[in-house]
């Protein structure tokens, strides 16, 4: 007797509200971003030739939530090679507009185009020549027609339901932000050195040093000839405080290191070890890295050989002339 088989239904789960939710704010904000970049024209240009051209500094300035905005946009100029700082627009019509000066550029933002308190600081900015480069969607606003270059940051709709809350309109603001400072960025040649200068503490500042910030110079570094005694290289070694000790021919030239480990197994493999010399227990061929390298680059040769020292070495006669110990990347904050 043949048993029918039951068929299963297949379920499928719809997303939450709330997802569906998280995920049409993020649709229609990518949305906008793509639309912002289908527009971008000959303004853009002019306004990060305007930037590049500045002598004095650039004045970001808004209100509310576009302010915000402001202030990040103005960080990030900073921090890439621009003189930059935030104004609010409120403190610059109530006394601040001092801080304007002939040489500066105006970057002021206003998704409406109509604040008040923006509106009041342009006549300042007018009679003092500055060039003003206006950030808005209102395209027939005031802050549109007396902007020198006006870059568009309409928006098609709020990612806020109820159209209200500035969502959509200031991540669009924001994405022009950070187009400007990284236009102006490439155009500068801003570098990773110039980064770290701007950077020195924190996470991005100890990622950009250079070894040469953090090595032992050539003065401290335990060091002795191929010919010296294995006991004397112990010593030297000892006195050094690193757990190492280079190994230089009668050039200078780095030829080898002893470790701790090498010593042990000297002594373990040799039944005098007083008759030894540093060539007879010393490790060939050490690694070795220049003084420009990244700090991160010598953690990861350390990790990758599983080692605790570096020697810096001159590129053109390979004389040690540095040291470089996990301890100093640890003290920095790489490690």
């Amino acid at each position: 007797m043949a048993v029918q088989g039951s068929k299963r239904k297949v379920v499928r789960l719809e997303p939450s509200p709330t997802l569906q939710s998280g995920k049409r704010v993020l649709a229609i904000e990518s949305d906008e971003l793509r639309r912002l970049e289908s527009r971008l024209d000959e303004n853009f240009e002019k306004a990060v030739e305007t930037i590049l051209k500045c002598k004095g500094r650039v004045v970001v300035t808004g209100m509310g939530k576009s302010g915000q905005i402001c202030r990040k946009i103005a960080a990030t100029l900073a921090s890439t090679g621009t003189s930059a700082f935030f104004l609010h627009a409120a403190e610059g019509s109530h006394g601040d507009l001092g801080m304007f000066a002939r040489g500066d550029v105006c970057l002021a933002i206003s998704n409406s185009g109509t604040t008040r308190e923006l509106l009041s600081l342009i006549p300042a900015v007018k009679r003092q020549r500055i060039p003003l480069i206006g950030m808005t969607g209102g395209l027939d606003s005031p802050l549109a027609e007396d902007a020198d270059i006006l870059l568009d940051i309409s928006v098609s709709q709020e990612a806020c339901p109820l159209g209200l809350a500035p969502t959509a309109s200031t991540t669009v603001t924001l994405g022009l932000g950070d187009a400007l400072a990284v236009a102006v960025l490439e155009r500068r040649g801003f570098s990773e050195e110039d980064f770290a200068l701007l950077h020195p503490g924190g996470a991005l500042g100890a990622k950009l040093m250079r070894v040469s910030d953090v090595m032992h110079s050539s003065q401290e570094l335990p060091s002795v000839g191929m010919k010296t005694p294995a006991l004397d290289a112990l010593g030297a070694m000892s006195k050094g405080g690193f757990g190492v000790c280079a190994v230089v021919e009668k050039k200078g030239r780095l030829a080898g290191v002893i470790t701790d480990g090498d010593v042990r197994r000297a002594i373990l493999g040799h039944e005098s070890f007083n008759e030894l010399n540093a060539e007879d227990i010393m490790t060939g061929a050490p690694k070795t890295i220049s003084d420009h390298a990244l700090v991160v680059e010598a953690l990861a040769l350390m990790e990758e050989h599983s080692i605790t020292s570096l020697f810096i070495v001159d590129g053109g006669n390979g004389r040690p002339v540095g040291l470089v110990h996990l301890h100093d990347l640890l003290k920095a904050g790489t490690a």
